[in-house]
């Protein structure tokens, strides 16, 4: 049986999922008492509330090929570049890709930041134009717009002839020309068994057994599992292996107590694999990312490939307010640095120090769906925590002080666009590039520093009537831009502790747009909503109606309130200002100030702390 190892790249939302499910339908790797649903690959609870891929996932079906079948193993990886570091661990371990282009949106930022990691190590990708079936879309567009971006990116010859196949993930068809007809997706695993070449260490089976490892899992009952590719030998259970780390120390030596082979969306013991298979094995317990894995006698690592650094950090501490270790049962500081050094072991892309107090912790990432989502993995799992504002990460590079820059791509209504270029100038963006597309749409390109989009999302979606698309991908470290304006509108905090009335927040209504609804506990120093001026106002959410012997002619019964503004993790961390946090615990999500006595927030205030 031969062998092909790729991946499937695109950007966020492009109906990658969608594609990998019909492939493993439509090969037969399901039987007929095996249902898959429509998300199969995307396993995460929250992978499956968002819609997209967070962690790099391999499967793998079969096709015959005369009287030969080959073993595609296919890599599903991450569409947003904030979990870039799981898209540069894992190509590695593929030969070839597949590109998918939305006719309709054609290429986007996330699309750039995969293909360019793709083409730097030489894979010659295939290009699949998705949803192809849409009415009113031109797919010779989408694809003059990705030859283009093949070429900016500095695409070889061979690479920028690359094969096209229009396709429809939803319907499980894919055809070489638009005038074929849709059955199946039987042109494109013949173009993927065509173009992509048999891995190149299928011929070191006879050397001695290494494998790099790229994917770091855990099962219930063997443990930890190290997912890779075998680059030279056979690797059998209970094979005597050690580790080496990038440098080539040894970490630990051991035995390999099984090993795991995919084969659909399932993990299946085999008792060999050769050079070019990807597999996990269990045994090891300090082995982890990019270690090699081998022989004893193995003295040099196999090179690992760089991951890029961090652009955004924010400070983790434990939760210090009124209402701490009421909802969740993790709340010591030393179980929640043991929980970040375990999520920074398996993702590299993340990094986790030591702060200046005991009780808190700097995590750095490459953005804020990246931190957000950990944040919110960890809140499921019971733990309470505090969240600064996001800082971006500042480096002196020859001397000059430079910040991170993000290419910004938006999308809206020409009507929006006037005020959205007026904002994102003000906050020191440069604006690149302006074309309409079609249907009174404007798409508008900025290079901005990182900082200037921090908490801009929830102004955007305002400002565009919540019809504008934005995203944003890292671009460069530039000279540092100085000072950014950031949050227009001060907060309403709460000066008491108690349980919030309707007949308090009836009077409250007028001064801004409330966070919290009635009957909720809140504390001195929560927020509680955003002020309609600059400046931060004490209030009180928990003042009640008093009671007398005369009757009021109205009734509080009919009294109805606007609904709350609901923030997501994300948009809370964007929020805040430096001095406030998010309080962050199984139930709930609230808005506070670092300091809750307002006496003493007015002193510093005072003094300039």
């Amino acid at each position: 049986m031969s062998l092909r190892n790729i991946a499937i790249i695109a950007h966020v939302d492009h109906g990658k999922t969608t594609l990998v499910d019909q492939m493993l339908k439509q090969s037969g790797t399901f039987r007929d008492n095996e249902a898959v649903d429509e998300r199969a690959m995307d396993s995460n609870d929250l992978e499956r509330e968002r819609g997209i891929t967070i962690l790099a996932k391999c499967t793998s079906v079969e096709w015959p090929q005369g009287d030969d079948m080959v073993r595609i193993n296919i890599i599903d990886t991450p569409g947003h570049a904030d979990f870039g570091g799981e898209v540069e661990r894992v190509l590695g371990l593929v030969d070839g890709c597949l590109l998918l282009v939305d006719v309709a949106e054609g290429v986007m930022p996330q699309t750039k930041f995969v293909l360019g990691k793709a083409l730097k190590l030489g894979l010659k990708p295939i290009v699949v134009l998705n949803k192809a079936d849409r009415e009113g879309v031109n797919p010779d567009t989408a694809l003059d717009a990705t030859f283009d971006l093949f070429a900016s990116l500095g695409a070889d010859d061979d690479q920028l002839d690359f094969p096209v196949l229009y396709a429809s993930g939803r319907d499980g068809w894919a055809v070489e020309n638009l005038g074929d007809a849709r059955t199946d997706l039987k042109p494109l695993f013949e173009r993927i068994v065509a173009h992509t070449p048999e891995p190149p260490c299928v011929d070191k089976k006879d050397e001695a057994p290494t494998m790099l490892v790229s994917i770091l899992d855990s099962d219930p009952y063997l443990g930890r599992l190290l997912t890779g590719r075998v680059e030279s030998g056979r690797i059998t259970p209970t094979m005597a292996i050690k580790a080496l780390d990038r440098d080539g120390k040894e970490i630990e030596r051991g035995r390999i107590a099984k090993i795991l082979a995919f084969r659909g969306l399932k993990r299946v013991p085999v008792e060999e694999a050769v050079a070019g298979d990807i597999i996990s094995i269990a045994g090891l317990a300090e082995a982890t990312v990019s270690h090699t894995i081998g022989d004893p006698n193995l003295q040099a690592a196999i090179p690992a490939p760089p991951i890029d650094p961090p652009t955004l950090s924010i400070l983790v501490g434990i939760n210090n307010s009124p209402m701490a270790g009421r909802e969740g049962d993790k709340v010591q500081s030393r179980v929640i640095r043991d929980r970040l050094m375990r999520w920074a072991e398996i993702d590299v892309a993340v990094t986790v120090e030591d702060a200046e107090s005991a009780e808190s912790f700097v995590v750095s990432g490459r953005g804020e769906l990246q931190l957000g989502v950990m944040m919110e993995t960890l809140r499921r799992e019971g733990f309470e925590l505090s969240l600064s504002r996001p800082q971006v990460i500042i480096r002196e590079i020859d001397g000059e002080r430079q910040e991170p820059f993000e290419d910004v791509t938006i999308d809206v209504d020409e009507e929006f666009s006037g005020v959205v270029i007026e904002t994102l100038t003000a906050r020191k963006a440069d604006l690149k590039e302006m074309a309409g597309t079609g249907q009174a749409k404007t798409r508008l390109l900025f290079s901005a520093p990182s900082r200037s989009l921090i908490g801009y999302h929830g102004q955007f979606l305002t400002d565009t009537r919540g019809t504008g698309v934005m995203n944003r991908m890292f671009s460069h470290y530039g000279p540092y831009r100085g000072p950014i304006a950031g949050r227009r509108n001060g907060v309403l905090v709460s000066n008491t502790d108690g349980t919030s009335t309707t007949y308090a927040l009836v009077a409250l209504e007028d001064r801004g747009q409330l966070f919290i609804e009635p009957g909720e506990t809140v504390y001195q120093g929560m927020i509680i909503g955003e002020n309609s001026r600059e400046d931060d106002l004490d209030v009180n959410p928990v003042r009640e109606k008093k009671l007398t012997n005369v009757r009021a002619s109205g009734k509080d019964e009919t009294v109805r309130l606007t609904p709350k503004r609901r923030m997501s993790l994300e948009d809370a961390m964007a929020y805040i200002g430096d001095d406030e946090l998010v309080e962050v615990t199984p139930k709930a999500i609230r808005l506070r100030k670092v300091e809750l006595n307002p006496s003493f927030r007015k002193k510093r205030d005072k003094i300039g702390v």
